[in-house]
């Protein structure tokens, strides 16, 4: 039984996550989910760290779980007992969630868990063989990590019933036309173009990216009215940091800017 397990590799400020159970489709076991988990933990908590990349190793990102060793936790209802002392990677419990942006790169099978992972990320690039599907409804299941939530707000409503409720499948083009991802790519070159993202974002302030985030982030879970009433009061404490005065020295001697993270 081919067991998997999640890699982790940091290339100056980047991390670079990557699911490798490639015998299996890249299928999570528990302890996958809870090693991803970790991982996420990690990022965060990696100072030098200011952006992942999340990838499948092989030919396909993941074809969800592998359902015969998820009959337990199943049953027991609970799949955030296995996050231990990892990150939510699904976003869905604010306490828990990564503070810093999250690039991902797809190709082949992009089922299920597979989804809803790449939804809970912050910009999601596909090569154009991948297939997506949400196929809980064939199983008497229905996606827990957010995908009932985001693929209506991505989609909108009807295209997004029409395959969760089917279990249709939709191809790396039709995810671009949705806006399910921002870019489709030659099968190969995906995660290529998914680091040329990353190293954009982790060129920019810390501080500000992870607060266009957290702003972003809370109105997608509290809603508008929450994150207009937090807009002055995170603009304010941004303002207090070294990587602001940093931002406007640099703009003014006309150079490249420097930031710390402070």
């Amino acid at each position: 039984m081919a067991e998997g397990k999640i890699t982790i590799e940091k290339k100056g400020h980047l991390m670079f996550i990557g699911i490798d159970r490639v015998a299996k489709l890249n299928s999570f076991t528990p302890q996958m989910y809870s090693d991803l988990s970790i991982a996420f933990r990690e990022y965060d908590d990696d100072s030098e760290m200011r952006c992942a990349v999340i990838f499948g190793h092989g030919d396909h990102f993941t074809s969800g779980l592998d359902l015969p060793q998820w009959v337990d936790v199943m049953a027991n209802g609970d799949r955030n007992q296995l996050q231990g002392k990892g990150l939510d990677p699904f976003g869905l419990d604010a306490s828990r969630r990564t503070k810093k942006p999250l690039v991902i790169a797809v190709q082949g099978y992009c089922y299920t868990l597979g989804l809803e992972l790449l939804l809970a990320c912050d910009i999601r690039i596909a090569a154009d063989n991948t297939r997506f599907a949400m196929l809980e409804v064939k199983r008497g299941i229905f996606p827990t990590g957010g995908g009932t939530i985001r693929l209506p707000l991505v989609m909108g409503w009807g295209n997004a019933m029409r395959y969760l409720l089917t279990g249709d499948e939709f191809n790396g083009d039709e995810a671009y036309r949705y806006g399910v991802v921002q870019a489709v790519t030659k099968p190969g070159d995906q995660l290529a173009k998914a680091i040329e993202f990353a190293e954009k974002v982790a060129a920019q302030a810390p501080l500000a990216v992870q607060t266009v985030l957290k702003s972003s982030r809370m109105m997608e879970l509290e809603g508008v009215e929450t994150a207009v009433s937090q807009l002055y009061p995170l603009q304010r404490h941004l303002l207090q940091t070294e990587d602001v005065q940093e931002g406007v020295r640099a703009f003014i001697e006309r150079r490249p800017a420097q930031f710390k993270g402070k």
